[in-house]
């Protein structure tokens, strides 16, 4: 396969422990289309919890190293980064620094996700407290 940015013929190499497709010249990689899950799961597996892939999909500029087919560009997981995937499903597109951008997404949504577990803890915890005849007393209390 050759890079779909410069043409050049792209390497196999391990990444994070996933045989990519790499380019030597513009530092791109291509993902077969399980390997971006792959990638993702490298730091968060839970596939419920990640939340939709692909957000304001419209046309890519490159096309697919696999079937020379049209590519999209959709913003990844509603965050500003680009990606390119194939049309076919036969894979993404990362240029230069996405995929660790992608990782970083990946532990930000790890810890969203535990703060707002956190935050709904504290939510019932302090609901159960108004319940209290005490505290309901207080604020009746309040308005005499």
């Amino acid at each position: 396969m050759d890079c779909p940015r410069d043409g050049v013929t792209l390497e196999i190499k391990d990444h994070e422990g996933i045989e990519v497709d790499s380019c030597p010249q513009c530092e791109g990689m291509w993902l077969d289309h399980p390997e971006l899950d792959q990638l993702e799961d490298t730091r968060f597996d839970e596939d419920d919890s990640k939340g939709t892939v692909a957000y304001a999909v419209r046309p890519s500029d490159i096309a697919c190293p696999q079937c020379s087919g049209p590519m999209k560009t959709f913003n990844y997981r509603a965050y500003d980064l680009p990606l390119d995937v194939c049309e076919a499903e036969h894979g993404f597109w990362l240029d230069k620094g996405e995929e660790t951008r992608v990782l970083e997404l990946m532990d930000k949504r790890i810890k969203d996700l535990k703060r707002s577990g956190s935050a709904e803890a504290e939510w019932g915890k302090m609901l159960g407290r108004l319940k209290t005849k005490s505290f309901s007393d207080k604020i009746k209390g309040l308005f005499r």
